[in-house]
């Protein structure tokens, strides 16, 4: 974690935390630093958020200004930004999102040559310029200003992509999908109905203020309602820049990311597409889901929280699947980042192929009751390295024995402790949770719990 970026790039409240400057000065970097060997070639997209209209020009004013070549997707997803990055020679990509938060918050998402995230290394020189403590960037002038190039068509080329994955056709399929007024606004609609789905769209007029607004990933209701009321088979929601995806099944029961994991990867299991037969999660997948993984043979890995760590992972180890709960579900064979559609298509290949409904398919994960509360600390380490704290959650381990967990989690930007538990009832994940927090509190580390 920098001083700018995080796990997921630079994020924050448009105008304020992130400003047209710092994109100005980010795309000043990035034409600069790929542009010592060729004219560099990067590549823009953007969600639908007001504010990320003026991003893209000060990125591309940057980028420009500094010998290298900018060209604009203009409103597309973060996947497509990946896609187009490793398959048509591009330095790096960038996209203009903060995924799924409100409108009024932006953000920048650098990737590498490969669609990948950006290396820390590459942030961390971009966060000295941004404070005036890099090299001094050259402007360019004469022939060496850089173009700006609409390439419009760097989307279709990313829909015909995804027409191509899908083995089946959803011929006779009905369809809902929640586009969040975001990225996948247009593109969710052409894949679906190139597929032969009957394809049912909510959530698909921006306007610039209404992503994720009372829709998509982050609020299930409606697709819930819609999918009910229209007897359709199923339903899939996406967030402000369509790299998660989870899913309603026939009855608008909410399939969350650690469910579509298991049905996906026990029918690559089963086909035998599964390399080593793991899947990768991250610590706060649900205990439920390692349960039913157990019961089926299939073994998993666990990361650190974050999508990026859950891909360096599959990729160190040669993995096919992997993801996290909220929807952020990897597959490696076709993308080098979550992709919601990338995610629907596959589970919707699983529902064809068994001809099983997704309630069927998903009853197989019991999720077990979660209760996370987030205190305030002195200091996180040394509240962790607590004796008292250590020995409470010892007791909470022990005696919840196979039967849940505990887990304490440092925050990434606040004097935070996420202290979490999972078993059978409530009642029981309460009790554990309010266990650890006593002694924080007794052991004097304590300030805070946040409601």
């Amino acid at each position: 974690m920098g001083k700018y970026f995080g796990t997921d790039g630079f994020r924050g409240k448009a105008g304020a935390d992130l400003t047209a400057e710092h994109a100005f000065k980010i795309g000043r970097f990035l034409g600069w630093y790929y542009s010592k060997e060729h004219k560099a070639k990067i590549v823009i997209g953007k969600d639908t958020r007001r504010s990320s209209y003026m991003y893209e020009n000060a990125l591309a004013s940057g980028i420009t200004s500094s010998g290298g070549s900018a060209y604009l997707l203009h409103v597309t997803t973060t996947p497509c930004v990946s896609y187009i990055t490793r398959t048509e020679g591009f330095d790096c990509g960038i996209m203009i999102s903060a995924s799924h938060n409100p409108y009024f918050d932006n953000g920048i998402k650098l990737m590498n040559g490969e669609g990948e995230k950006m290396p820390d290394e590459i942030q961390e020189l971009i966060e000295k310029f941004l404070d005036g403590e890099g090299e001094t960037i050259p402007w360019a002038t004469d022939d060496k200003i850089g173009e700006t190039v609409d390439f419009y068509s760097g989307r279709n080329r990313y829909i015909g992509y995804l027409t191509g994955i899908a083995s089946k056709s959803f011929e006779n399929c009905k369809v809902a999908l929640d586009c969040s007024n975001g990225s996948a606004w247009m593109i969710g609609r052409s894949v679906f109905d190139a597929l032969g789905a009957k394809s049912y769209v909510i959530n698909n007029t921006p306007n610039g203020v209404n992503v994720n607004m009372n829709c998509g990933s982050t609020h299930m209701e409606g697709l819930q309602k819609f999918v009910r009321e229209n007897k359709l088979d199923v339903g899939f929601a996406f967030d402000g820049d369509a790299d998660r995806c989870l899913a309603v099944d026939e009855y608008g029961d909410i399939v969350n990311g650690d469910a579509i994991m298991y049905i996906c990867a026990k029918h690559m299991k089963n086909k035998g597409i599964l390399p080593d037969d793991t899947v990768v999660t991250t610590i706060m997948s649900n205990f439920g889901l390692y349960k039913a993984l157990d019961k089926i043979g299939l073994k998993y890995e666990k990361t650190a929280v974050g999508d990026r760590y859950v891909y360096e992972n599959m990729k160190e180890n040669n993995h096919m699947i992997g993801g996290e709960q909220s929807g952020h579900v990897i597959f490696r064979k076709y993308a080098h980042t979550g992709d919601g559609l990338v995610t629907a298509i596959m589970l919707m290949e699983v529902l064809i192929e068994t001809q099983l409904p997704l309630s069927v398919l998903a009853s197989e994960v019991k999720m077990f009751p979660q209760v996370l509360k987030n205190v305030e600390v002195d200091d996180k380490d040394k509240t962790l390295e607590d004796s008292a704290v250590k020995k409470a959650v010892e007791q909470c381990t022990e005696e919840l024995g196979d039967a849940g967990r505990v887990l304490l989690r440092k925050s990434g930007t606040e004097p935070v402790l996420r202290v979490m538990s999972e078993a059978e009832t409530y009642k029981e994940c309460e009790k554990y949770v309010n266990l650890i927090i006593d002694a924080m509190k007794e052991s004097g580390h304590l300030q805070k719990v946040r409601e």
